[in-house]
């Protein structure tokens, strides 16, 4: 009897520790930079599903694809569909994207001048040196009326594709995590969204240009390992993100500086046609 009993208490608690594991499955997401507020949103929900989400925080745009093709991460969400493709390709990574998120307004700021048409003569400008990034920060001055790009512009950024530049501007690319704080020793300095608000700034308010929410290139995505893409659990997750409760909270908590754009992945040019 007592080991019928004894028995029965064992299969009890090894059900249980199964049914736990099952029921809080974790799942690691990569982001760059401090600021988690959406996912600190959506791990609470995801919770209530029984997914627990650990989020890893990169100082830089490189390791968190590095970290997932790797098998360090289950997920990242942190680049443009643009930069991501660059990357993936650059670095031959078989990753995917599953979901969109956001669009991260990058702005062009300055510690010197009010307004774009301030910015004198031969001015410094600081970019990323990343290609893509760049190529963005370059469309962006186009936008701004400071330089001209050719018309078969690829998106990738190189000094030798300004075909136009009135001003004779000076452009320094830095490193993208230095932007901000170049910002004493140039005329203006184009930062990412992400950086930018780790430095303090708000991207509608305190940069003096900055991208509007059509720039479809620059919408973030959620990525994972191509084998994954079907993984119930991420598809779950991804699902949670694009519910409307999310998108009134990004709203809400980020006053424009931060747009949620949930469109299909279809309309950034991701073939959507094997998943």
């Amino acid at each position: 009897m007592k080991k019928l009993l004894s028995f029965a208490i064992l299969t009890v608690l090894l059900l249980t520790a199964v049914g736990c594991s099952k029921d809080n499955e974790t799942i690691k997401i990569g982001v760059s930079g401090t600021d988690n507020r959406i996912w600190d949103f959506v791990a609470k929900k995801a919770e209530k599903e029984g997914l627990d989400i650990e989020i890893v925080s990169f100082s830089d745009y490189v390791q968190p694809n590095l970290a997932l093709a790797q098998k360090e991460l289950d997920a990242n969400a942190f680049q443009t569909i643009s930069y991501f493709e660059a990357f993936i390709n650059e670095h031959n990574l078989d990753l995917t994207p599953i979901a969109t998120t956001v669009i991260a307004p990058m702005g062009l700021y300055s510690e010197k001048y009010e307004n774009v048409e301030d910015i004198p003569e031969g001015g410094k400008i600081a970019v990323p040196n990343e290609a893509t990034n760049m190529g963005r920060a370059f469309l962006l001055l186009q936008d701004a009326g400071l330089i001209t790009l050719p018309e078969d512009f690829d998106g990738n950024g190189s000094l030798d594709k300004i075909v136009e530049n009135p001003k004779n501007l000076e452009i320094v690319p830095v490193v993208a995590g230095q932007t901000p704080r170049v910002l004493p020793d140039v005329a203006a300095s184009i930062i990412n969204n992400g950086i930018a608000v780790d430095a303090g700034f708000n991207p509608t308010e305190d940069s003096i240009f900055h991208e509007d929410d059509t720039a479809t290139p620059y919408i973030n995505i959620i990525a994972v390992r191509t084998e994954d893409k079907n993984r119930e659990d991420l598809q779950k997750l991804a699902q949670l993100y694009q519910e409307d409760d999310v998108k009134e909270f990004i709203e809400k908590e980020y006053k424009g500086s931060t747009i949620p754009t949930f469109v299909p992945l279809s309309e950034i040019g991701v073939d959507t046609e094997a998943e």
